[in-house]
């Protein structure tokens, strides 16, 4: 796919000086075309290049200069260690690339080829695997999503996300230069930053909401957007409530993975309410395998997927089922309407316990209802009675074991009360704010 689509706002004759801000820094499309020819000059007949994904102009450039040149990106985590960042270079065969943003030049000429992003997955399984994301991949998606969100030249969108995930840098990024919309990167995701922005469109993971619902002043200053999105990791349904209170907005949540890009997303026009990711973007098919309960792994097609894991065809084939279903490795309800429900993670948020599936998810949410807890997740742990019992992890005061299990047992069923609580004083997250729960302590 071309360029000039899929970065359209770059080519169209709508500029400002302020188009894009980054951690406080200003540029109009321009002056960043220009940065950008000067990258994909340097980075023209490499095999890839990686940067470091930095909040910044610089970043922005590296990756709009990958674009024009056809030479795939590869963004590293400022803060990846050095074996981390030595894995991904020597798997990537990236060359590392700086980026001085006073340094402009023309590029007119075609890409050379469809990969646009090489994304390396968190390792939780292994080694990280370098995702290739296409071009064609990013323009569907982020076509679906302008539509299903209602996004135009007239939005500025507000986010203060990592530029190394798919939410902060294709969304978050892309996103913006596809549509035209002024972008405003906070630098961090700060609930003061994002109320001081003045956007009409916000992008946040949960555990941003979960910071502007306990500034009052800051989530109400977001009253006056247009529309509020979560996404990355599931949003509890409490933090939803109190964004509806104090902002007047139903966020809409949506779906998506590394190799998916985002699938799943409920609409600007349409129904919001807590707990459901909305039905499938246009091309998107899905199903929902092996079910019991009502529950099971979710299965996708669609042209948002990638093009494999680099250098792994194994690893690939082995993502899919075989009649050409990509596995997301979710587990998924879909309700008589269409919606899709989230559950969570086959392997850490499907519990089985005394005979009966159970969704981590539904009791992180029954503990997050207690005014003393701030922050939840629930894991099966092995029980030789029960196959597994449900344990909660929490951030909490006031509160004892007992007063949390009776808590949840008096809104749930019986059976999904968690057998133990632990406290903590935090819990283990990743840069995207999603809960670690291999890194919690064992009982």
């Amino acid at each position: 796919m071309p360029a000039v689509p899929l970065l359209t706002a770059l080519y169209g004759e709508r500029d400002r000086p302020d188009a894009l801000t980054v951690d406080g820094r200003a540029c109009s499309y321009e002056e960043l075309l220009g940065a950008a020819g000067a990258v994909a000059r340097r980075a023209a007949g490499t095999k890839a290049f990686a940067v470091e994904a930095t909040a910044s102009l610089e970043t922005v450039a590296a990756v709009v200069g990958g674009l024009l040149a056809g030479v795939p990106v590869v963004p590293i985590a400022p803060d990846a260690g050095s074996g981390e960042r030595e894995h991904i270079l020597r798997d990537s065969g990236a060359e590392p690339l700086t980026v001085d943003f006073a340094e402009r030049a023309d590029h007119t000429g075609p890409p050379a080829g469809d990969t646009a992003l090489v994304l390396y997955t968190s390792g939780t399984t292994g080694p990280p695997k370098g995702v290739l994301i296409s071009r064609a991949a990013i323009a569907a998606d982020l076509d679906a999503l302008a539509a299903a969100w209602q996004w135009t030249a007239d939005d500025t969108l507000v986010h203060g996300l990592p530029l190394f995930h798919v939410h902060g840098l294709v969304l978050g990024v892309l996103g913006a230069l596809r549509a035209g919309s002024r972008l405003v990167h906070t630098g961090r995701p700060t609930p003061a930053g994002y109320a001081a922005a003045g956007g009409t469109l916000y992008f946040g993971v949960p555990t941003v909401w979960q910071r502007v619902v306990r500034d009052e002043e800051a989530a109400r200053a977001l009253s006056g957007a247009r529309l509020l999105v979560s996404g990355s990791a599931p949003l509890p349904a409490p933090v939803f409530e109190e964004l509806r209170r104090l902002t007047g907005h139903e966020p809409v949540e949506r779906y998506g993975m590394t190799e998916t890009l985002i699938t799943l997303s409920t609409r600007a026009a349409g129904e919001r309410r807590p707990g459901v990711v909305g039905t499938p973007l246009p091309g998107i098919v899905t199903r929902v395998a092996d079910a019991a309960d009502g529950i099971g792994e979710l299965q996708l097609k669609g042209p948002t997927l990638f093009d494999g894991y680099l250098g792994r065809p194994d690893a690939t084939a082995a993502s899919y089922t075989a009649d050409g279903w990509f596995r997301t490795g979710d587990i998924a309800a879909i309700e008589p309407d269409g919606v899709h429900r989230i559950v969570g993670r086959a392997s850490t948020d499907l519990i089985k316990s005394g005979g009966y599936r159970i969704g981590a998810g539904e009791v992180e949410n029954a503990l997050l209802a207690h005014p003393a807890v701030r922050e939840a997740a629930v894991v099966g742990a092995p029980h030789a009675d029960l196959g597994q019992q449900i344990v909660a992890y929490v951030v909490a005061s006031g509160v004892t074991e007992a007063e949390l299990t009776d808590f949840v047992a008096a809104r749930l069923s019986a059976h999904k009360r968690p057998r133990a609580v632990r406290f903590l004083a935090e819990l283990p997250r990743n840069a995207m704010g999603k809960p670690q729960k291999r890194l919690l302590p064992p009982l």
